[in-house]
């Protein structure tokens, strides 16, 4: 476990980058049973594997870096989807070089409190694919498959620093929920010395995932209506995490629902019905 801030961004990057991917519980158990189906029958393909743990954003990254690792070495570029991920490594290799893997029950079993803020993380991380997915839909745009898994992979850094370095994610945690009012950015820099935003791109710029996942997850890129797609997907599921007559909420929605509309060229009444239905 890291225990203090380490020196800089490069030396969380490269830390972390050499670390354990724990995975949750149930995607561990369907791969058990798909593995048996394989064994079995052999019919299970990439598009079905790739179903069984969609919603994991720890095992979908944990695949694109294992595979952008192998692609690195063919001096190739990497798949863009995690489908495309796994048709790469073929389902055989695949089974192989994920039979042992680590659950976040395992990992933090003596850390009820950090167990409990990753999952509000992962959590809030589906609704942020499930916002993204559908605002890419309604655009037609090609890449909706991609922008979904750049909006569930979005906050993947908190997601380790829970994992590795619980103690320093309770702290920023338990500042911004005494103040709300708080920037969640300017409470990573006095407790992490970094940002967790910058974590991630500096870790996926070293893991070489591919170009276009990094891009939709690039906040400096809004002119981009795929960047905006995911970036607004997170803001909501953000901003909503605590429900949607939640203070916060109230105040940061307005402007969520505002650009919403002008993304999807929706009156604000049209866009706010929108967002409450998908979030329903």
């Amino acid at each position: 476990m890291i225990e203090s801030p380490l020196p800089n961004l490069r030396a969380w990057a490269e830390t972390l980058a050499k670390l354990e991917i724990p995975v949750l519980p149930g995607t561990v158990a369907e791969l058990s049973q798909l593995r048996e189906i394989e064994e079995n029958n052999g019919n299970v393909d990439a598009h079905t594997l790739a179903e069984g743990f969609s919603n994991d954003p720890l095992m979908t990254l944990k695949v694109l870096v294992q595979v952008s690792k192998h692609c690195t070495r063919l001096s190739v570029e990497p798949p863009e989807t995690l489908v495309g991920a796994i048709v790469m490594q073929g389902i055989s290799p695949f089974f192989h070089t994920f039979q042992d893997i680590h659950t976040i029950l395992d990992w933090l079993r003596d850390r009820p409190e950090a167990l409990s803020g990753l999952i509000k993380v992962i959590t809030r991380a589906r609704r942020s694919a499930h916002f993204a997915m559908n605002f890419a839909l309604r655009r037609q745009d090609q890449d909706a498959v991609v922008i979904q898994e750049a909006a569930l992979l979005h906050d993947f850094a908190e997601m380790l620093l829970w994992c590795h370095a619980p103690d320093l994610a309770l702290e920023i945690a338990n500042r911004l929920k005494t103040d709300h009012t708080q920037r969640s950015q300017v409470v990573q820099r006095e407790v992490l010395g970094i940002t967790l935003d910058d974590l991630g791109h500096e870790l996926m710029r070293l893991w070489n995932l591919p170009e276009l996942l990094i891009e939709c997850t690039d906040g400096h890129k809004m002119n981009d209506p795929r960047v905006r797609s995911v970036i607004l997907g997170v803001q909501i599921a953000r901003h909503t995490q605590h429900g949607w007559d939640d203070p916060h909420a109230e105040m940061a929605l307005p402007a969520d629902i505002k650009d919403v509309a002008q993304l999807l060229t929706l009156s604000y009444d049209a866009a706010q019905r929108l967002v409450m239905s998908i979030d329903g």
